[in-house]
């Protein structure tokens, strides 16, 4: 029987997205692209098929598009297989419970209950071996796929926007699910009477190439507060915002200044373990608070 960690992992030893590598490719993509890595021999094309478990051609280009415009790949074969044969079998969306899953979770420092409210559990097969992950949704009905060997998507890729029954007059925007549950963790954990989790909206791009899918849902409110990657990219996506909105932009990274993204912050005060203080009154007018 295989064990938890293989059957999460199988025969593939990829690390991709996310903070797990340092190579940098900005021009096209506005984000971090670390280095790939696979134990299987192949192209870039065959590389790209294990990544993101599709044999659809037009999908795997525009995904190799999004994470190093520079490769441009001339040749490939997919050995008479059609081209829009899916890679996912068998799959299975579910509540969030794998004991595996939820220790992947709390190593990135994420409050588990939050993330049951907000995430899902997926399981299929790819060639006939089992994977599950922590999925989270998309407005099109696609699944950002995270666990602790892989990252990747479920096409259709979008952005997740997430609006409370009241309409609001605030949005909050991420670029990706893992800073969405950061905030929500810390929040939680600073004021666990009255959190406010629902007292905006939430945009959670799911990367900045789809920024351009925010602009129009963002034209809906008069503040957008931006909790992006403290580097090029995020400084990018940032401009690129107040051109199109101006004063209704506000940038929210010096909250968590000197770390890349708002989950490495969390992660460093919860390592840290401060002393705990009595909090003060808070004050309206003031600015604005975690």
């Amino acid at each position: 029987m295989l064990s938890t960690e293989s059957r999460m992992r199988g025969d593939m030893q990829v690390r991709f997205g996310g903070r797990y590598g340092k190579t940098h490719c900005r021009k096209a993509v506005r984000r971090s692209v670390p280095s790939l890595r696979a134990s299987r021999g192949g192209n870039i094309i065959a590389l790209a098929q294990e990544l993101y478990a599709s044999d659809s051609l037009p999908y795997l280009l525009e995904r190799i598009a999004e994470q190093a415009p520079n490769v441009r790949p001339v040749s490939f074969s997919f050995g008479g297989q059609p081209l829009s044969k899916p890679s996912f079998r068998q799959l299975e969306v579910v509540p969030l419970s794998s004991p595996a899953l939820l220790s992947y979770l709390r190593q990135r420092g994420i409050n588990t209950e939050l993330a049951k409210r907000e995430c899902r559990e997926v399981r299929y097969l790819t060639d006939g071996k089992p994977y599950f992950a922590v999925g989270f949704p998309n407005r099109s009905g696609g699944y950002e796929i995270r666990n602790k060997f892989f990252k990747g998507c479920i096409a259709p890729k979008d952005i997740t926007h997430i609006r409370q029954e009241q309409p609001k007059e605030s949005c909050y925007l991420f670029e990706g699910f893992m800073d969405y549950l950061s905030f929500l963790t810390l929040r939680l954990e600073r004021c666990p009477a009255r959190p406010d989790l629902d007292g905006q909206d939430y945009i959670v791009l799911n990367s900045t190439s789809n920024l351009s899918k925010a602009i129009r849902p963002l034209g809906g409110y008069g503040l957008i507060h931006c909790f992006l990657d403290n580097d090029k990219a995020g400084m990018e996506a940032v401009q690129e915002l107040r051109e199109e909105y101006g004063l209704r932009i506000r940038d929210a990274s010096h909250i968590y200044g000197g770390y890349n993204d708002l989950n490495d912050f969390l992660r460093s005060k919860q390592n840290e373990q401060p002393e705990r203080q009595q909090e003060k009154p808070e004050r309206k007018g003031k600015g604005f608070r975690m």
